[in-house]
């Protein structure tokens, strides 16, 4: 995936939880993805970074909506979200 297509996956996650947020408050949720300090709005970021941040705000909207509906979904998915997230911040590290 080219960089400007994960700029605005990155951009479509921010919506969906914005979505998710108007009638919850799940500002605590979104600790780990606001101290990346990284928005779609930082074109100058790496790749890498905005994968990162995808892959955070993936996690969260997943353990957003298993709250509300519990079991809606499945566990491994919520665990390769979580796996996906270490493995990226490995990247950034290693980069």
């Amino acid at each position: 995936m080219y960089k400007d297509e994960m700029i605005q996956l990155h951009q479509f996650l921010v919506y969906i939880l914005k979505y998710l947020a108007e009638n919850d408050q799940i500002k605590n949720d979104c600790s780990e993805y606001i101290s990346l300090k990284i928005s779609p709005h930082h074109i100058h970021k790496t790749k890498a970074e905005h994968k990162h941040a995808i892959f955070v705000l993936c996690k969260i909207i997943a353990q957003v909506i298993n709250e509300k509906d519990e079991n809606s979904i499945p566990d491994n998915v919520c665990n390769s979200l979580t796996d996906l997230v270490e493995r990226s911040q490995n990247d950034i590290k290693m980069a």
